[in-house]
C-alpha cells in the first residue's frame, strides 16, 4: 500500500523527473526552476507541482533549500518517491511542523510510481491519492522505535524546548526510516549553516533562542562568507550579516567553527566503526567510505537535533547489513591517468549506481592517495543518494561480500571521454580558476605551489583557493600560503565554491575551470558560467596563460579511440 511519510491535503500537475535531483545547487531557491544543466528535466518549475523522482541525491542543503522554498511560496505540492529518501523529506517535516507549510511526501512501491507516473494530475489528502482512474488508500503506518529513559526525557522536555523538539523530529524520521531504536553518536558535522535563503536562520535562530545546546562535539560547514572579512571584500550588507548571523547561530549553540566543509581533514577525524552524525554529503561519503566510520546522509536541520541530543536513528548504513555492495562496477585505470581520472571516475560511478552502493573493481594495482579519494567521494556525491562506496584493495570495507541480488556494470574508456566533453564546454578564454570544492588539503596547496613555483598567474585570471581554516593556519606556518600568494593566488577561508557568491566570486569572470569534479557539475548553474575541467597541472597551466587545454589529455583521447576501434573490429 502507498505510504503517507508527511501528511498534507494538496493538489497539482505532475512533474516527472526521470532522475533523483540536488535540490542544493540544482534548483533555483527563489523560484523552484531546475537549473542543474545536466538534469533531464532541466528548465522545468517544482513550485506548485506534485514532483515525482526515484529519490533524491546530492547535497544535504536540500531540506533546507526546500523550506527556503517553501518560504517563497515556490515549493512543490508534494513529493513522491520509489526509494528511500530523506533529505527533502526532512524538509518537508519541519516546514509543517515548525512554520505551517504543508507539502505532502509519499512512497510508493516500483509498479505503483509506474503508473502514477503516467497521469498528469494528482489530489492527495492524508488517507488518499487520487490521480485520474486512481484512488489509492495512503498507510500512514510506521516502525515502532523503542526508546530509551533518557530519550523519554528529552521528548517530556527535560533538557529544553529545543532539545525536545529535536528529539520528536528524531523519532517522527526515525519511525519513518524503519528504525526500531537510536543510537549514541560521538560527533557531528553541521552542514545547516550554509546561507542558501533566510530559511536556514530562521530554523537556526529559532532552535538557538529556545536553548539549543549541543551535547557532542560538533564542527561546522563551510559557511556563505568569509566570517572576518566579508565587509571588507565588498560584500552586501543584506546578505553578509544574515549569512555571518546563521553562523555565530550555531557557534553560540556550542559548535566549533571550523567552517570547512572536509571535516575529515581536522586534526581529530573518526575512526573505522565509530558512530558519527555527519551532514554534507561528500564528507558522509567519504567518512563511510574512507574512514569506515558509521553515518548515513544527515539532512540539515537534523544534524542539529542529533547535534542537541546525541542521538540517531539506528537505520542505513550504521546498520552493518545495509553497508553491502547492491552493484559492481568494473573499471580499466587508463594508462598514463593524472589526478582529473578520480574525480571523474567519482561521477560516473555514481550515475552508474544512483541508488545502492558499489563495489568498484580493476583497480587494486592503483594507487590514488588522500586527495584523490576526497576528489571521487565529492564527486560521486553528485550523481549518487549512496552514502557510501567501496573499491577493492583500497578502502576499509571493500572485503564485505555483495549482496545476492548485486549485478554488474562497466565504466568504459569512452564514457570518460564524454564526461570530459560535459564538463568542458567553456570557451578557450578563462577568467577564473577555482581550486577547493571540497576545500583543499595541506597536500595539494603544497603541490599548487610545487606546480606554481618561478610563475605567476596571468593579470587577467582569477586564481583563487579555498580551504579551511585549519589548513590555512597550517600552511602559513609552513610557508606554502606565503608561495601560493606571491604567485598571484588569492587563499579565502570559511566559504566554499558550492557557497560563494559575488563579489568574491569575480563578477567579471564569464569562464571558469576548476580540478574538482563536484564543481564541475554545479557550477554551470550555480554561477551561470561555462565551464572547464581539467587536472591540477592543467588549471595551474591555465591559470599561467589564461586559456583552456583545446583537447583532452591522452589517456582519455587514446582509450576512446582504441575502445572505438576494439568496437568495430
Amino acid at each position: 500500500m502507498p505510504r503517507s511519510i508527511v501528511a498534507a491535503t494538496v493538489q497539482g500537475p505532475i512533474l516527472l523527473c526521470d532522475e533523483g535531483l540536488s535540490v542544493w545547487g540544482g534548483v533555483d531557491p527563489a523560484t523552484g526552476r531546475i537549473i542543474d544543466a545536466l538534469h533531464p528535466q532541466h528548465g522545468q518549475s517544482l513550485a506548485g507541482r506534485v514532483v515525482m523522482m526515484p529519490t533524491s541525491r546530492g547535497s544535504c542543503t536540500g531540506s533546507g533549500v526546500l523550506l527556503g522554498l517553501a518560504f517563497a511560496g515556490a515549493a512543490p505540492k508534494a513529493l513522491i518517491f520509489r526509494e528511500a529518501e530523506d533529505i527533502l523529506t526532512l524538509g518537508a517535516l519541519v516546514a509543517a511542523r515548525l512554520f505551517g507549510h504543508e507539502i505532502a511526501v509519499l512512497r510508493l512501491s516500483a509498479s505503483d510510481y509506474d503508473q502514477l507516473a503516467g497521469e498528469s494530475d494528482a489530489e492527495i489528502t492524508p488517507s488518499r491519492l487520487r490521480a485520474g482512474a486512481l484512488d489509492w488508500e495512503l498507510s500512514p503506518e510506521t516502525a515502532k522505535v523503542d526508546l530509551s529513559d533518557d530519550d523519554r526525557a528529552f521528548l517530556d522536555g527535560a533538557h529544553g524546548e529545543a532539545a525536545q523538539l529535536a528529539m520528536e523530529i528524531i523519532t517522527t524520521m526515525a519511525a519513518a526510516q524503519g528504525a526500531t531504536e537510536l543510537v549514541d553518536v560521538s560527533r557531528v558535522h553541521i552542514d545547516g549553516c550554509i546561507y542558501a535563503s533566510p530559511a536556514f536562520l530562521t530554523f537556526a535562530r529559532a532552535m538557538a533562542d529556545k536553548g539549543g545546546r549541543v551535547r557532542v562535539p560538533t564542527t561546522m560547514n563551510a559557511i556563505s562568507v568569509d566570517h572576518a572579512n566579508w565587509r571588507a571584500q565588498g560584500v552586501a550588507e543584506d546578505f553578509g550579516l544574515p549569512a555571518s548571523q546563521l553562523a555565530d547561530a550555531y557557534v553560540e549553540m556550542g559548535a566549533r567553527p571550523s567552517f570547512t566543509c572536509a571535516p575529515y581533514l581536522l586534526d581529530d577525524r573518526p575512526t573505522e566503526g565509530e558512530d558519527i552524525a555527519w551532514a554534507e554529503s561528500n564528507a558522509v561519503i567519504y567518512a563511510n567510505s574512507v574512514l569506515g566510520a558509521r553515518t548515513v546522509k544527515h539532512a540539515d536541520f537534523m544534524d542539529l537535533c542529533i547535534a542537541l541530543t546525541g542521538r540517531a536513528a539506528r537505520a542505513g548504513v550504521y546498520l552493518p547489513r545495509n553497508r553491502a555492495p547492491r552493484r559492481i562496477i568494473e573499471v580499466t585505470l587508463p594508462e598514463g591517468a593524472d589526478d582529473a581520472f578520480w574525480p571523474m571516475l567519482g561521477w560516473l560511478a555514481g550515475q552508474a549506481a544512483p541508488d545502492r552502493i558499489p563495489l568498484i573493481r580493476g583497480l587494486e594495482e592503483s594507487a590514488p592517495n588522500d586527495d584523490d579519494l576526497k576528489a571521487l567521494c565529492a564527486a560521486y556525491g553528485t550523481t549518487s543518494a549512496s552514502p557510501m562506496l567501496h573499491i577493492a584493495g583500497i578502502t576499509p570495507e571493500a572485503d564485505i561480500a555483495p549482496t545476492p541480488d548485486a549485478d554488474r556494470v562497466s565504466i568504459a574508456p569512452e564514457d570518460f571521454a564524454q564526461l570530459w566533453q560535459e564538463f568542458n564546454k567553456g570557451a578557450g578564454k578563462v577568467d577564473l580558476v577555482a581550486f577547493g570544492s571540497p576545500h583543499f588539503s595541506e597536500g595539494e596547496c603544497a603541490a599548487l605551489a610545487d606546480l606554481m613555483e618561478d610563475r605567476q598567474v596571468h593579470p587577467e585570471v582569477a586564481a583563487i583557493v579555498t580551504l579551511g581554516r585549519a589548513t590555512l593556519a597550517a600552511i602559513t606556518a609552513s610557508g606554502v600560503a606565503a608561495r601560493l600568494e606571491a604567485a598571484g593566488l588569492r587563499l579565502v577561508p570559511d566559504i566554499c565554491w558550492c557557497s560563494i557568491s559575488e563579489p568574491v566570486f569575480p563578477p567579471s569572470a564569464k569562464v571558469l575551470m576548476t580540478n574538482s569534479g563536484k564543481y564541475a557539475h554545479y557550477a554551470p548553474g550555480l554561477s551561470n558560467r561555462a565551464v572547464c575541467f581539467g587536472a591540477l597541472a592543467q588549471c595551474a597551466e591555465t591559470a599561467c596563460t589564461g586559456q583552456a587545454p583545446r583537447f583532452p589529455p591522452r589517456w582519455i583521447a587514446g582509450g576512446a579511440a582504441s575502445s572505438a576501434v576494439s568496437r568495430r573490429a
